[in-house]
């Protein structure tokens, strides 16, 4: 039995036509603009379960992206995740359809109090049997928080302050509103669950208030895998006291590593251990039976790709309009109120936006790895090494077949090195990516603040 580390691995994904590499929904074998169909999600959850993906990743968003030329033209041309449709409702079916595959769903705190919110992600805790995972994300767009109403994007950091508040009550309501054995389903004294055992909450934070019951009775994990990914300063601060698994950009092992080191520095001081945490990078992958195979494929995919969709997403994950700017001008990349991450490596760079346009290719930003089966696995696996990470976001590029090939062409590569499972292991999604209970720590915050209440 191999000693080396197992490598976690997610599907990337979204409700929509065009996600990360974008461009290629104009590919004739990708099957993108069928996400509207329910067979499209239930046969793309069959095919990664047969290739032991521990988890489908959905990002979503609220809000289009209107920073490029200041509209959503290119937008819509290009279908730069618009339109995108709820990624909550296609786990029960997924889930239905499979019976390991985790499922980790990314929703808004500013969206809906966390009162429906905690009620409704216990009800896939339950429905999943344990297979479900959050992605706490707090908006990004502007857009989005004028069609919520409000006046404009909140402030950068306050956001995870208001985030903060926000877990508070949820913590109290999944883990503290209902004790373990409040449900004892006795016909005979007509008593589904005892009155003494279930409590209401009560929280007044800075930016919430909350009084009541829990709706839901406990579920497998009572709290979903808890995902997050942001990575400034107050991000990692946020991610320290409340991620299980953190989602990164990183563009080689070592930029990898640097990351993976703070992160996990910031976790200890939480009063945590520092691989409470998973770590994943997002990835492309390009795979062939040969290296001339992958490398004729890659050819092909960037005939399709659409850099300048890219460069439209980019703005929007930046706050820039880079459409203002000549190829070669010197762009100031200063910290904004959007993703500070987005611009981070840009700034560090220098990037022109030729040089955007490069780093764009394939539509995406995310590092590519093009080779036969052995030469992919490698990589991964010195990724894994070298940069102290868990496991990759695995982006797709023509749908389903980068999936496939993934699983025909790299999976078994990576199986024959020891470095990926053969088998999914039992229980819930927490235990199979932890290895240990169904339930939070004792030392997460989830955890401690039910303990304030007992």
């Amino acid at each position: 039995m191999s000693s080396r580390k197992q490598i976690l691995l997610n599907a990337f994904s979204m409700n929509c036509v065009g996600h990360i590499n974008h461009g290629l929904w104009t590919h004739p074998r990708d099957r993108s603009q069928d996400y509207t169909r329910l067979s499209y999600w239930t046969d793309l959850a069959r095919t990664l379960e047969r290739g032991l993906f521990d988890g489908l990743f959905l990002a979503d968003i609220i809000g289009v992206y209107d920073i490029y030329q200041g509209s959503v033209d290119l937008t819509l041309k290009e279908s730069v995740q618009l339109p995108v449709n709820d990624p909550i409702l296609l786990i029960s079916a997924m889930a239905a359809a499979t019976q390991n595959l985790g499922f980790g769903v990314t929703v808004n705190t500013s969206v809906e109090a966390p009162y429906s919110f905690a009620r409704r992600m216990s009800t896939l805790d339950h429905l999943t049997e344990g297979r479900i995972g959050w992605n706490i994300v707090t908006g990004y767009l502007d857009s989005a928080a004028r069609a919520l109403g409000q006046t404009g994007l909140g402030e950068h950091d306050n956001r995870y302050d208001r985030a903060d508040d926000y877990l508070d009550v949820l913590y109290k309501l999944w883990e503290a509103s209902w004790a373990e054995d409040a449900v004892v389903r006795d016909k005979a004294r007509r008593v589904f669950a005892e009155p003494a055992r279930v409590r209401p909450i009560h929280h007044e934070g800075p930016y919430y208030r909350c009084e009541g019951y829990h709706l839901a009775e406990p579920s497998p994990q009572r709290t979903p895998v808890l995902f997050q990914a942001g990575t400034s300063g107050r991000g990692r601060q946020f991610a320290a006291r409340h991620a299980e698994c953190i989602f990164i950009g990183a563009t080689d092992p070592a930029a990898a590593a640097r990351t993976a080191k703070a992160l996990r520095e910031e976790a200890v001081a939480a009063g945590r251990r520092p691989h409470d945490i998973k770590i994943f990078v997002g990835i492309t992958v390009v795979p062939g039976r040969t290296a001339a195979e992958a490398q004729e494929k890659l050819a092909d995919y960037l005939d399709h790709a659409s850099p300048e969709a890219g460069l439209a997403h980019f703005s929007a994950g930046s706050g820039l309009d880079l459409s203002r700017f000549e190829l070669d001008e010197p762009i100031d990349y200063s910290p904004g109120n959007a993703i500070q991450s987005v611009t981070q490596l840009a700034r560090q760079k220098g990037w022109t936006k030729r040089q955007l346009l490069k780093e764009l290719a394939i539509g995406g930003r995310y590092p590519l790895i093009v080779g036969d089966g052995a030469e992919v696995a490698e990589q991964l696996i010195r990724w894994v090494d070298e940069g102290d990470i868990d496991g990759f976001n695995l982006t797709r590029t023509v749908v389903p077949e980068s999936y496939v090939d993934f699983i025909d062409i790299v999976v078994p590569e990576l199986q024959s090195r020891g470095a990926y499972k053969t088998a999914y292991a039992e229980g819930t999604l927490r235990r199979k990516l932890f290895d240990q209970g169904d339930r939070l720590p004792s030392s997460h915050a989830g955890s401690i603040e039910a303990r304030k209440l007992a």
